[in-house]
């Protein structure tokens, strides 16, 4: 059973800051840190692999140099191997970019061992868009599962997973046949401690770098800025919430002002 969690190195949004001359984020203003989403991905790869009693686990990313050490913290989770991408041709790629560089290291991967299952996080703390996951699955030709909860069952005889998924009125179960990928919900499990061997493990890692050139069959339009359709036209810091207001007098008028307030909101929202 081989695993491969795809993971991103992103800026703790708790801390960063948006530039407000060019309104972008002011990535060093914060540190760099694995992405939650994927963090969680990482874990739910080893509670299957030790479901399992067997099983391997490969991490893979793209990014600068320093990406290495979401790699290796991500071993320090559990992993037993990471790659990262890393090549000047990658910078400036948007989701559709992304996904096909990363659907090529994929494939770069799979020549050494087949891959079975393709585990990502839900989204990336600091674009939220969702559309990587899936656009690896379209690119590879396998299954997409997203908002997944819950991994309840690998059949490696059968080749299938049994999912439980949220959905907007509640949950549904599916059975996917493998390869497959998931997006994963942060609720689909609690990250553990890590033990001191994996600790010492991930402190001396060194990490497989892939450039460009080492990848096969690749399409450098589709690559960085030139494969971008898309771009971030302006990025700015949400309004502070304003507080509540207090209505007083007597019912009546309590209620009368109260009604003007939710007609002044119908017309706000252009609700008919």
């Amino acid at each position: 059973m081989h695993i491969v969690v795809c993971v991103k190195q992103v800026p703790d949004t708790k801390i960063i800051k948006i530039n407000p001359k060019t309104n972008t984020l002011d990535r060093r203003s914060a540190p760099a840190i694995l992405n939650p989403y994927d963090a969680h991905a990482v874990q739910e790869a080893v509670r299957i692999k030790g479901n399992l009693g067997k099983g391997h686990i490969s991490v893979l990313s793209m990014g600068p140099p320093q990406a290495v050490e979401i790699i290796k913290k991500s071993v320090e989770i559990g992993a037993d191997e990471g790659y990262l991408i890393s090549d000047r041709a990658f910078a400036g790629a948007d989701t559709l970019a992304t996904s096909y560089a990363l659907s090529k290291a994929l494939d770069k991967i799979s020549e050494n061992q087949s891959i079975d299952l393709i585990i990502c996080g839900k989204h990336a703390i600091d674009g939220d868009t969702g559309q990587v996951g899936p656009g690896i699955a379209r690119r590879l030709d396998i299954p997409p599962v997203t908002n997944v909860i819950e991994v309840c069952e690998v059949n490696e005889q059968e080749r299938t997973v049994l999912i439980k998924r949220k959905i907007v009125n509640g949950y549904e179960l599916l059975q996917v046949n493998m390869p497959c990928l998931l997006t994963v919900e942060k609720e689909i499990n609690d990250i553990e401690y890590s033990p001191m061997p994996n600790m010492i493990k991930a402190a001396r890692y060194k990490p497989i770098i892939w450039s460009v050139n080492d990848l096969n069959d690749v399409d450098k339009t589709q690559l960085g800025l030139k494969g971008s359709p898309t771009i971030v036209g302006k990025m700015f810091s949400p309004p502070k919430a304003e507080g509540g207001k207090r209505i007083e007098g007597t019912t009546d008028e309590q209620i009368s002002r109260l009604m003007e307030v939710l007609m002044e909101q119908k017309e706000l929202f252009n609700v008919k």
